[in-house]
């Protein structure tokens, strides 16, 4: 039982001390989560009561299957960001459609996570590399915060996803920007700012919620220009099937799909984080299970896709969560919130929602990884503005699809031309070394030793071949022994052994020997299971390079043997 359902676990040794960390850090970030969830809301399309229906469910159900005991999940604001850009292709943006499809989403997201965690899948979030992933989180920080400059001026911008149509059209119509509005956002940037500086688990968003509505209500500042909230829904959020449409579903899987990887990236990143620092483990797989049915179990209550976040996950951590019972206290909390405080939101600000987005997405945007890259990988960092570029130029999903094409053709392409180096001799020890990086290695005339950093296979071949001819070249005629150092090569497919076999009967032509030196078993089974062993002698096959020049040495006659070609179906 506990190792499905590891809160079971929990409860076995809970104990009173635990419970006091977890009420503090659960009634933190509850109250965190209130203008967070409806600011996340508004960010994915959605009336703000989805933000606090999406912060009930999923918690629990997280709270039961998590292995993550201080992870904070909830809406974020880079899935809200998804949902939007996914969703808004098939139905207008806060439309009756449109809400259906967002939570039909949460239950794709939700099936794809869980059936990942199922068949042990967590490794296909390699696929989104770090600087890909940098470049589409940064680019998307400036795409979110684009978005909310109409919430924060008060301004009617032409809907677009183009940021700089938003940040030209917003200094053309500079002069008709509402000044109040624009007051109430940029002064609750400030607040949170200087909040946030002098403590950090303190809920600023929460101080400049109360600030705005009692301000807007006081002074009537909704009859002035001020956007507001306006009326949200009471109750709990209901089970309903409405939702389930295949053919909808069929439209999603691109979306699905994104929003799958990018959350359980996000949500992993930051729960392996917090678990080292805490000198315990995750499951990435259960992870996945987890955030799988917390998608599934909420989007039949009305819930829009959720994750692990960073800031709420640091805060819970920084408040005292001791164990995922501190979820359930933060879920309650939004659950008391809908049941009887959303009345009290009617004068909320849209300005002060805008202003908690653009503080929580500011982080996203990665400088300081761009300067790292500059130094370090320029070819990391290429990749990186080009997800970048591709992301603000042609949209959320694209630039993330060639972000990860972008990877895989530079992981292919490495991979065809892997490192290689010439050995020699470190004084008289048995130690051998790239003649490159070490200029002091001595080489012999007669013996060339050759090590090759990667696993022999269809895509590499043509660069063995001519790396080894090229230096076999350049030694001349006084060459009578070629040895392979192989201990970095794990493994040999049959274009791979039917090279070896050109090559060796090559060598033989030119009157030159050829050991193998340092394979590992698997890849010595695979030679003598296509019978290139028993053609080169098993005795020219030598556990390192030293034993290989060794056994060269002690040879007064070094006699060439006769190589068969190697006939094999493998």
């Amino acid at each position: 039982m506990k190792n499905f359902v590891p809160i079971v676990d929990t409860l076995g040794s809970y104990n009173k001390s635990a419970f006091k960390g977890d009420l503090n850090a659960g009634v933190t970030v509850g109250i965190m989560l209130i203008p967070q969830g409806m600011a996340y809301a508004i960010l994915a399309g959605l009336p703000p009561v989805y933000g606090l229906y999406a912060s009930i469910i999923p918690l629990v159900i997280y709270a039961l299957f998590g292995t993550s005991r201080q992870l904070a999940v909830g809406p974020v604001a880079m899935v809200s960001l998804l949902v939007v850009a996914g969703v808004g292709e098939f139905a207008e943006v806060g439309s009756a459609r449109f809400i259906q499809l967002a939570i039909l989403t949460a239950l794709g997201v939700g099936l794809v996570q869980f059936l990942m965690g199922l068949f042990r899948m967590g490794f296909l979030v390699n696929f989104l590399s770090h600087p890909v992933l940098s470049g589409f989180t940064s680019a998307a920080a400036l795409i979110i915060g684009a978005s909310q400059i109409k919430n924060l001026t008060g301004l009617e911008l032409t809907r677009t996803k183009q940021v700089q149509e938003i940040v030209i059209e917003t200094f053309r119509r500079f002069t008709e920007i509402e000044p109040i509005t624009a007051a109430i956002g940029i002064g609750s940037i400030a607040a949170i700012i200087l909040i946030r500086k002098w403590k950090r688990t303190f809920p600023s968003a929460l101080v400049v919620v109360v600030v705005g509505t009692v301000l807007t209500a006081m002074f009537g500042l909704n009859q002035h220009g001020v956007a507001i909230v306006g009326e949200i829904p009471k109750g709990l959020p209901t089970f309903s099937l409405e939702f389930l449409n295949l053919s909808d579903a069929r439209i999603l899987i691109p979306t699905v799909l994104i929003i799958s990887l990018v959350s359980y990236m996000e949500s992993i990143a930051v729960a392996k984080a917090i678990a080292n620092k805490h000198g315990y483990k995750v499951d990435a797989n259960k992870e996945l299970i987890a955030l799988g049915a917390a998608n599934i179990g909420g989007s039949f209550f009305q819930a829009f896709p959720t994750t692990g976040g960073f800031s709420r996950t640091a805060v819970n951590d920084q408040s005292g969560a001791n164990t995922t019972i501190a979820s359930i206290i933060s879920a309650a909390i939004i659950a008391l919130t809908v049941l009887f405080l959303t009345p009290l939101f009617y004068y909320l600000p849209s300005a002060v929602l805008a202003a908690i987005i653009m503080v929580a997405v500011a982080g996203l945007f990665d400088i300081s990884e761009m300067k790292h890259l500059w130094k370090t990988d320029k070819r990391d960092l290429a990749m990186l503005l080009a997800t970048f570029i591709a992301t603000l130029a042609l949209g959320i999903e694209e630039g993330i699809a060639i972000g990860v094409v972008l990877s895989l053709v530079l992981v292919i392409y490495s991979s065809t031309k892997p490192h290689s180096a010439e050995l020699g001799r470190l004084g008289d020890s048995k130690n051998y070394r790239n003649i490159n990086r070490y200029t002091e290695a001595e080489v012999d005339d007669e013996v060339l030793i050759y090590r090759y950093d990667s696993s022999l296979y269809f895509a590499n071949v043509e660069h063995f071949q001519e790396s080894l001819f090229r230096i076999i070249e350049q030694r001349g005629e006084q060459l009578e022994l070629v040895i392979l150092d192989a201990s970095a090569i794990h493994s040999v497919d049959s274009t791979g052994v039917h090279m070896l076999s050109e090559v060796i009967k090559d060598l033989r032509q030119r009157r030159i020997a050829f050991f193998i030196a340092g394979a590992i078993g698997p890849v010595r089974d695979k030679l003598k299971k296509c019978g290139i062993q028993e053609a080169m002698g098993e005795e020219n096959f030598f556990f390192d390079v030293s034993g290989a020049v060794a056994y060269y040495k002690d040879q007064p006659e070094r006699i060439k043997k006769t190589f068969s070609p190697c006939q094999t179906n493998v």
